[in-house]
C-alpha cells in the first residue's frame, strides 16, 4: 500500500510454484522373487505437490510391502519380498509429470 494522505494505491503479490521436472527417470528392475525391488526418480526441484506411485493402475502406499520415501528432490519406492504378482509397470506421477518402468 502507497498512502500519501488524500490518496492511497494498493497493490498483491501471488507467488505460484515453478514447475517442477523429472531429471532422473525410473528405470527398469529385474530381482528373484522374494528379494526386494527399489524405484527411484528424481525431480528438478522439491515440490508441495502430491506424488503418487501406482503398480499397474493400483495406487500404492506406504505399508509393510511398500515403503515410500521423499527425500529432498529424490522419491524412492521399495517393494518388499516381490512376487510374480508384483510384475508389471510402475509407475510415478506428480501433478502432470510422470515417469515409468
Amino acid at each position: 500500500t502507497c498512502d500519501t494522505g488524500d490518496q492511497q494505491t494498493t497493490a498483491a503479490v501471488h507467488l505460484k510454484e515453478p514447475a517442477a521436472t523429472i531429471v532422473e527417470r525410473l528405470k527398469d528392475v529385474a530381482t528373484y522373487e522374494g528379494e526386494d525391488a527399489m524405484f527411484e526418480c528424481r525431480l528438478s526441484q522439491e515440490t508441495a505437490q502430491d506424488a503418487q506411485w501406482f503398480l499397474g493402475d493400483v495406487p500404492l502406499q506406504s505399508n509393510e510391502m511398500n515403503e515410500i520415501r521423499v527425500q529432498g528432490t529424490r522419491h524412492s519406492l521399495v517393494l518388499r519380498k516381490v512376487t510374480l504378482e508384483d510384475c508389471g509397470s510402475i509407475s510415478f506421477k506428480v501433478g502432470q509429470l510422470s515417469s515409468a518402468a
